[in-house]
């Protein structure tokens, strides 16, 4: 009787381990039916913001590993997902949905917003969990761009990250993604503080935060970007400044790119650092168009045109050309860019407004994750991005697939 008992219980388990691992692939199934089918850019723009809004709410967890069996095993170890994944994610969607904003006086957008900085801040403005890595910088830097939030609101929240960044700065004046990884430097803390810092030094009359951001940029630009193509790579070693990982990651340009064009545009025009970034911004775009591909995505490696297309390198790509824009002579090449890129972020976008197949996170230095998709940081910037475009042009994105809409899978 007690075996049978137990091994009731071992196949209960057994079916619900099961059931756990195939329902998230027949949603995925599902979703996907009659993907990418709409009509223009106003139409496009309107679902993939609704959908960030529910984001904003219930922001979808992102796994940290690739596993699709036994999934619960990885939820009660805790290696399901983690803060500082989700807050990316979430600053994207902060940065996405402000930019809508600016045009649009939206009380649903507002609420959605006022909700999530309940849930996230105290009465004083400072975190209720106070992030331990850099990756939660970005986020600050989103609060910032909230023009409808008072003034200082969240100071002391801003404040706690020029400290945490200041605690993570190593031997050679520039910061570490992790202390225990104080021997490289990775391309992803480019986007993840560079921004902030320009922003809060301005704000702030600290310039010795901008001064931090651009040697950031500028040390990134000697020692990690290829000297032929100028696409980063993952990372490097302090000691030896060897490339390390892989030349020409799809993400990894969109953190640079995310990092560089934020702070240039931070920058007034007059300020010492204005040109010296806009120098390198000139030369990125030169490489992110030539690593563009015909149907207007980037692939998660950006020179192999075998390898998967990456709808978060889209979106992040996208929104650098769409601000790369505003330098002649770079504003027709750049629109053409950003206009083949929405026409492919179109066609990936599921009947619920998600934008699909992005690559998941990324596991090590050089181990990239095999997963294609949604990503709630390549849905806020493709907002943020398709919202500029519409502000900057004044008009729709042309069709560049016609009638014809081939579903990626």
């Amino acid at each position: 009787m007690i075996l049978e008992l137990i091994s009731y219980g071992l196949l209960g388990l057994g079916l619900l381990a099961a059931l756990i691992d195939i329902m998230p692939q027949l949603n995925d199934w599902q979703k996907r039916i009659r993907i990418g089918r709409y009509d223009g850019l106003s139409d496009w723009s309107r679902e993939i913001t609704a959908r960030g809004v529910k984001w904003l709410e219930r922001t979808p967890k992102i796994k940290v590993t690739d596993n699709t069996r036994l999934v619960f095993l990885d939820m009660i170890r805790g290696n399901y997902s983690k803060d500082a994944i989700q807050h990316w994610q979430q600053a994207a969607l902060l940065l996405g949905l402000a930019e809508y904003l600016k045009d649009n006086d939206d009380q649903d957008v507002k609420s959605a917003f006022q909700n999530f900085l309940n849930r996230n801040f105290d009465n004083n403005g400072q975190w209720k969990t106070k992030p331990e890595h850099v990756d939660a910088v970005i986020l600050a830097y989103a609060l910032m761009k909230l023009e409808f939030i008072a003034a200082d609101t969240y100071k002391p929240a801003l404040d706690y990250c020029w400290q945490l960044i200041k605690e993570h700065i190593g031997e050679d004046g520039t910061v570490q993604y992790r202390k225990y990884m104080s021997r490289y430097r990775y391309v992803d803390t480019i986007g993840f503080i560079c921004p902030f810092l320009v922003s809060y030094g301005y704000k702030y009359n600290k310039p010795e935060c901008i001064e931090l951001a651009v040697k950031q940029i500028r040390e990134y630009e000697k020692y990690g970007m290829s000297a032929t193509h100028f696409i980063p790579c993952h990372a490097y070693k302090l000691e030896d400044k060897a490339p390390l990982g892989l030349y020409g990651w799809g993400r990894g340009l969109g953190w640079f790119a995310i990092g560089l064009i934020d702070s240039w545009n931070e920058l007034p025009r007059n300020h010492a650092y204005k040109s010296v970034l806009e120098q390198i911004v000139v030369k990125f775009t030169q490489a992110v168009l030539d690593c563009q591909q015909a149907n207007g995505s980037w692939n998660w490696t950006v020179t192999r045109s075998e390898s998967r297309h990456d709808s978060s390198a889209a979106a992040t790509l996208s929104w650098f050309l769409v601000n790369a824009a505003q330098i002649e002579p770079l504003t027709k090449p750049c629109l053409e860019g950003v206009n083949k890129a929405i026409g492919y972020l179109r066609q990936v976008t599921r009947r619920d407004g998600a934008i699909d197949f992005s690559q998941g996170d990324t596991k090590d230095i050089g181990v990239y994750s095999v997963q294609f998709n949604i990503l709630p940081f390549s849905q806020g910037f493709g907002i943020r991005m398709s919202e500029r475009y519409k502000k900057l042009t004044g008009q729709e994105a042309v069709d560049q697939h016609g009638a014809s809409r081939q579903v990626l899978t």
